[in-house]
């Protein structure tokens, strides 16, 4: 009887990303991978030998191949040099419309404290809101967990204390214009802030976004990757490359890579 035909590295590698995309296409999922790994198979020459390399560091692990294969899918998916910048400019928004609150809120109370004045002393009133849980009841009328289960409660701890212990309306805007005014934006997870930590965008972002993913997905971190795990220089190129369809002067090599890493050593130190 003949034995079965062994696959080649190459083989098993491909093999996980057309079934990874595959599964996708079944689900109607995550198009940005699958836009990934036909990239990946159009230029498989290019990854023949960086297959090879991580089969033989990681087929002895459980889902250590299908992990790192799909750290990259997700890596050149969604903190691309384009989603990266796109990151960027999203950072800087959220920074701009804290500072438009912050001001706007602090206007806002500053109008509230003077219809407050005129209530109380031009003899005349316009019927508005005066307490802060007037604000919340009418807010939430719609909010059957609020009617539910806490709107008795509170009209209950209005009764029971007087104006006086709560604050105005005008306390409660100019707290939310401090509040905006002293945010500051952060990452909300290691990926982002890794990619977008340099103040000039480069595709540098990308390799520090994945060195992230990777460290992610370690052990020390409950993940599938050897935490000594490390892919060498030209192979990150080759990937890079590939994953990202980067072409003609747009491509990286190994030396690339080589000096991306020191600087990283080097920023650690």
């Amino acid at each position: 009887m003949n034995k079965p035909l062994q696959q080649t590295p190459q083989q098993i590698c491909e093999s996980i990303l057309t079934k990874e995309m595959q599964t996708n296409i079944e689900r109607k999922i995550l198009p940005s991978e699958n836009a990934v790994i036909k990239r990946m198979l159009a230029r498989s020459l290019e990854l023949s030998e960086t297959y090879v390399e991580l089969h033989s560091t990681l087929h002895s692990l459980p889902y250590a191949l299908e992990t790192v294969l799909r750290v990259i899918l997700s890596t050149a998916a969604f903190w691309s040099p384009e989603k990266n910048n796109k990151a960027r400019e999203e950072r800087r928004k959220l920074s701009e419309i804290n500072r438009q609150i912050s001001t706007r809120a602090l206007e806002l109370a500053v109008l509230m404290e003077q219809r407050s004045n005129l209530h109380d002393r031009s003899g005349f009133t316009s019927d508005t809101h005066y307490h802060i849980v007037d604000v919340i009841e009418e807010a939430s009328v719609h909010n059957y967990h609020f009617t539910s289960y806490v709107q008795d409660d509170l009209a209950h701890l209005r009764g029971q204390y007087d104006f006086k212990y709560w604050p105005s309306l005008a306390d409660c805007l100019e707290e939310i214009s401090e509040d905006a005014a002293n945010a500051v934006s952060t990452a909300s997870n290691p990926l982002t802030a890794a990619a977008t930590e340099a103040t000039r965008p480069s595709l540098a972002d990308f390799f520090k976004a994945l060195f992230a993913a990777m460290e992610e997905n370690s052990t020390r971190q409950c993940g599938r990757l050897p935490n000594e795990f490390k892919i060498t220089d030209n192979s990150l190129a080759s990937l890079a490359n590939c994953s990202l369809d980067l072409s003609g002067d747009e491509m990286v090599d190994g030396p690339y890579v080589k000096r991306l890493r020191q600087r990283q050593r080097e920023k650690k130190k």
